[in-house]
C-alpha cells in the first residue's frame, strides 16, 4: 500500500470513529481538570479579552487547512444563487432565538418545575437565550468539512453571519431577556473573528499556486494537512473540558436537564434549514453547512456575555457551558445524518 493510500485509510478509520475519540477527549479533559488542576490553571493565564489563546491557536489550526481549499474566485458565484444565504439568515435570526426561548421556557418552567426552582429556571433560560442568539462562526467550518460542504459558499455564509451578529445580537438578547444594558464584549467578538486564518489561507494558496501550479498544490500540499483539522478539534475539547471539569462534576443532574432543551433545539434548527434547502432544490454541499451554522453556537460569545452580565459564578454561565458540552456530540450526530441523506439532494443544483 502506498503512503497516500495508507494515509487515506487512516483518515477514514479516524473519522469513522470520531464520536468515540470526542467522548474520550471530553472525559480526559474533565479528569485533567479534576486531578491535574495545574494544567488548566497554567493555560488560563494565556487569555486576552476572555479568549483563550491556546484554544484560539487550535481553532486556527482547524480552520487553516479548510481555508487553503477555498478558491476565492468562486466566491463571486455565490451571488448568482443566494438562496442558501437567505436560509441561513432567516433560520439564524428570525427563528432560532425565539424557538430557543420557547423550547427552553417549556422545559425549565413546566416539565422540570418540580426539580428546578423558578429563580434558577430563569437563570438557565437566560443562558439558553444567549446561546440561541449566537449562531456559530468558527466550528461550522469543521462541520462543513466533515459533510463535504462547498468551502467558498460556507465562507460567505459565515462572513455574512458575523456581520449580522454585530447588529442583531444585542437587541434580540435584550428583548428576550427583558433587560437593558446588554453590552457585546467587542474585544471577544473582534478577536474571535480576526483570529480566523482567512487571509492566511488566501495568501498561501495564491503564492504556492503561482510558484508550483495548482495540480501540485491540490495533490501534494493540501494532503499534508489532512489530519490537522480533526486533531485540532480533539485537543480543543481536552482543553475546554479541563477548564470546566469541576463545574461539570458538581452539577451532574442540572447539566442533564439543561442539555435536554438545548439538544432538542439543535436538532430542530438543523432540520428547519436543511429541509428548507431541499425544498428550494439546493445542492447538498450548500444545504449541509446551512443547517450546521444555525444548529451550532458561538459559545465563546455566549459565555463571555453571560460572565459580563451576570458574573462568573452565575447559573447563567453554567447554562452556556452546557452548550459547549452538548454541541460537539450532537453536531457529530447531525454530520452523520447529513452524510447519510445526500440522496435527498441528488439532481439538485444551483
Amino acid at each position: 500500500m502506498t503512503n497516500k493510500s495508507t494515509e487515506a485509510a487512516g483518515i477514514g478509520f479516524f473519522e469513522r470513529y470520531l464520536t468515540i475519540w470526542v467522548i474520550l477527549c471530553m472525559v480526559a479533559g474533565v479528569l485533567i481538570g479534576q486531578f491535574l488542576p495545574g494544567i488548566p490553571e497554567f493555560l488560563s493565564r494565556f487569555e486576552y479579552e476572555r479568549v483563550s489563546l491556546p484554544i484560539a491557536l487550535l481553532i486556527w489550526l482547524m480552520i487553516y487547512p479548510m481555508m487553503l481549499k477555498v478558491d476565492f474566485t468562486s466566491i463571486r458565484n455565490v451571488g448568482k444563487n443566494p438562496k442558501g444565504l437567505y436560509i441561513t439568515w432567516v433560520t439564524n435570526w428570525l427563528i432560532k432565538p425565539f424557538t430557543m426561548y420557547a423550547i427552553a421556557s417549556f422545559f425549565f418552567y413546566i416539565v422540570f418545575k418540580a426539580i428546578i426552582p423558578e429563580e434558577l429556571a430563569r437563570d438557565y433560560l437566560a443562558g439558553a437565550i444567549l446561546l440561541g442568539a449566537a449562531p456559530c462562526t468558527a466550528m461550522v467550518f469543521v462541520w462543513s468539512h466533515l459533510t463535504k460542504g462547498n468551502p467558498a459558499y460556507t465562507v460567505v455564509q459565515v462572513a455574512t453571519n458575523d456581520l449580522i451578529i454585530l447588529a442583531a445580537f444585542t437587541p434580540i438578547v435584550a428583548f428576550l431577556l427583558g433587560i437593558g444594558g446588554v453590552i457585546i464584549p467587542w474585544g471577544t467578538l473582534i478577536l474571535s473573528v480576526v483570529l480566523f486564518p482567512l487571509s492566511a489561507g488566501v495568501l498561501t494558496r495564491r503564492f504556492l499556486i503561482a510558484r508550483h501550479g495548482e495540480p501540485w498544490f491540490t495533490n501534494e500540499f493540501i494532503p499534508k494537512f489532512s489530519g490537522v483539522t480533526i486533531t485540532g478539534l480533539l485537543l480543543t475539547l481536552v482543553i475546554i473540558f479541563s477548564f470546566q471539569g469541576s463545574v461539570i462534576l458538581q452539577n451532574p443532574l442540572h447539566i442533564v436537564l439543561i442539555a435536554i432543551p438545548l439538544t432538542i433545539q439543535t436538532f430542530f434548527i438543523f432540520f428547519v434549514a436543511y429541509l428548507a434547502a431541499r425544498l428550494l432544490k439546493l445542492p447538498h454541499d450548500i444545504a449541509a453547512p446551512a443547517g450546521m451554522i444555525g444548529a451550532s453556537n458561538f459559545f465563546e460569545l455566549a459565555v463571555a456575555v453571560a460572565i459580563s452580565l451576570f458574573g462568573s459564578n452565575s447559573p447563567v454561565v453554567l447554562a452556556t457551558i452546557v452548550g459547549v458540552l452538548v454541541e460537539v456530540p450532537v453536531m457529530l450526530m447531525l454530520v452523520r445524518i447529513a452524510n447519510n441523506t445526500t440522496r435527498w439532494f441528488r439532481g439538485q443544483g444551483v
